[in-house]
């Protein structure tokens, strides 16, 4: 895939990384569009909570990959900490991680959540300046005024 295959999108400035992350999951899944969620083991834990309480009417099919290999072939949204691990379908990737994921060019879409602290913020443009230099174009939301998904 080329460099314009991949939709690169930013979420600037958003208070709450893993409730964005759960609405975001919740508009995707209800669209029809099948999500993997790539981060760190601990901030994966707190998403994967998070997507059990974040709404009492709303359930959004989840799963680890590896955990449950019948769970994974039918979740819609499948928690990893690494990209070699998925070996299922996936439309779109978010992406809570530092760094810039490898292997990202295989989804058709890419959603970074950037949150408000500096670290985040600094990490974020880090990535920014690498999908630019590759030749993305980069889709950019910012939240600040109060704005969800």
């Amino acid at each position: 895939m080329g460099a314009s295959a991949t939709r690169i999108e930013f979420h600037f400035h958003v208070a709450d990384g893993h409730a964005h992350a759960c609405r975001l999951l919740r508009k995707a899944v209800g669209q029809g569009v099948r999500c993997a969620v790539l981060a760190g083991a601990a901030t994966l834990e707190a998403l994967d909570q998070k997507l059990w309480t974040f709404s009492g009417t709303d359930f959004i099919a989840h799963s680890r990959v590896g955990d449950d290999p019948v769970a994974t072939a039918t979740a819609s949204v499948l928690l990893t900490s690494s990209l070699d691990e998925l070996k299922q379908p996936v439309e779109a990737l978010i992406h809570l991680g530092e760094q810039v994921p490898e292997g990202f060019e295989r989804f058709a879409r890419l959603i970074e959540i950037v949150t408000t602290d500096d670290l985040s913020r600094a990490q974020a443009r880090l990535r920014w300046k690498h999908y630019s230099a590759m030749g993305y174009e980069l889709v950019r939301h910012d939240l600040s005024s109060g704005a969800t998904a």
